[in-house]
């Protein structure tokens, strides 16, 4: 009995399963920025035709999102996770004998997109909300954390694949990838917390069962949660600070930061180990942000995190590009990378309820996403016609701050409440 007693509470695995889906969905998402300079070597594509199937896979990684979080709540977590994961794994195996642009638009755009939105953040806070009755922001942290990781700290094997312009490893080793992690969740995620006999993490033996669903469980509820959302400012206070932030971080130093750096003889080897430096720092720095969410006005929090990050970006074009300061860079970013994750869904949960709030936030999420893609395939764009990246980081800096300053005036001006027929 005793024994029995040490075993961890079943929600924790799920979320160690749940970090490792996103781990790979976001490295799968990342993976175009290593292959931009091999495949311009070996098809003779242009960088802005890259950067379209780029964009193309980050709209769909978030446009998806309300709709598998809808789907999620129908035929469950794991059978949404494990159609996610088949369709990665076989999108990207096929595309290895791509020979057109087209052919990439369909696999690393098209279909990977679609697959990658079914395992993305709406997952996490899915998980939080089914599995947590306490500490959500803190593991909502260590999740999103993930996202951020898996899109930076493979990036150094990945550049590693591609030495000599070779670009077919590195669709072989994501999409093995994702096919082995396709029996891990099969055996590990049950469906609820009621299947292994347990209740929520942290939920006391007292609490009353949530009500049941007044509407059923479908796709359209991703829909009807959107037309309830977009009548309350805080939703549109979300959504717009989540377009910047997408446009900040993965839509443009995600996509982009490899190439940046070769323009400044920098080997893609060398400045995907800067970005995997920022993977590592945005595992600590998002993880704090969960603990941070949960004792402090998420409101504020995003006001520091979105001005932290304009100003560095805004400083970036005119550093020197040395070791000292690219790592001053990497640190100082990382630890920003997707620090916002946490607090927002924070604000999701106050003002839309617990059983709304995942699907409230794949509609943010999705204008994540939109930001994301307008500065995957924007800068891709500024820097053939420019022959510079550095308007595009400019821009990007200024769209943080101009966020950060939105927060800053609607302090104590736009409220999170609760709904009563969320509660």
């Amino acid at each position: 009995m005793p024994l029995a007693l040490r075993r961890p509470h079943p929600a924790w695995i799920v979320v160690a399963v749940t970090f490792f889906a996103l781990l790979f969905s976001a490295g799968l998402r990342s993976a175009p920025g290593v292959m931009m300079l091999p495949l311009e070597l070996h098809f003779g594509w242009d960088r802005a035709t890259i950067s379209f199937s780029a964009a193309i896979g980050i709209l769909l990684y978030g446009l998806v999102g309300p709709f598998a979080a809808a789907l999620m709540m129908s035929v469950g977590i794991k059978r949404t996770m494990l159609a996610g994961l088949v369709l990665m794994a076989l999108s990207t195996f096929a595309s290895r004998w791509m020979t057109a642009p087209w052919h990439f638009v369909l696999s690393w755009g098209v279909l990977s997109g679609i697959g990658s939105g079914a395992v993305a953040s709406v997952l996490g806070a899915a998980v939080v909300n089914r599995w947590f009755a306490s500490r959500q922001g803190l593991v909502m942290g260590m999740l999103s954390a993930s996202t951020a990781t898996g899109a930076l700290v493979f990036l150094p094997f990945l550049a590693w694949l591609s030495e000599g312009g070779a670009w077919r490893p590195v669709a072989l080793a994501v999409s093995l990838g994702c096919a082995a992690l396709i029996p891990v969740v099969a055996l590990f995620v049950p469906e609820r917390p009621e299947t292994r006999g347990v209740r929520r993490f942290g939920e006391e033996e007292g609490t009353a069962p949530a009500p049941p669903m007044k509407q059923a469980a479908t796709p359209w509820l991703a829909i009807e949660a959107l037309v309830r959302a977009a009548r309350q400012p805080v939703f549109w206070l979300l959504a717009g600070s989540f377009f910047v932030c997408g446009l900040t971080t993965n839509g443009l130093v995600g996509t982009h930061m490899i190439a940046f750096c070769g323009d400044h003889g920098i080997a893609p080897v060398a400045a995907a180990g800067l970005l995997s430096l920022m993977g590592f720092f945005d595992l600590i720095g998002t993880t704090a942000s969960g603990w941070l969410s949960d004792r402090h006005d998420p409101r504020r929090l995003l006001a520091v995190y979105y001005g932290l990050r304009g100003l560095s970006l805004l400083a970036l074009p005119f550093i020197d590009f040395g070791t000292v300061s690219l790592t001053i860079f990497a640190v100082f970013y990382g630890l920003d990378w997707i620090a916002t994750v946490p607090p927002t869904l924070k604000l999701a949960n106050l003002s839309f309820g617990e059983r709304d709030a995942p699907i409230v936030f794949g509609w943010v999420m999705v204008a994540h996403q939109m930001g994301a893609a307008l500065a995957a395939f924007g800068a891709g764009v500024i820097r053939e016609l420019t022959g510079s990246y550095t308007p595009a980081f400019a821009l990007a800096g200024a769209f943080a701050v101009v966020a950060a300053l939105v927060f800053v005036a609607g302090i104590g001006r736009v409220r999170a409440v609760r709904r009563p027929e969320f509660a």
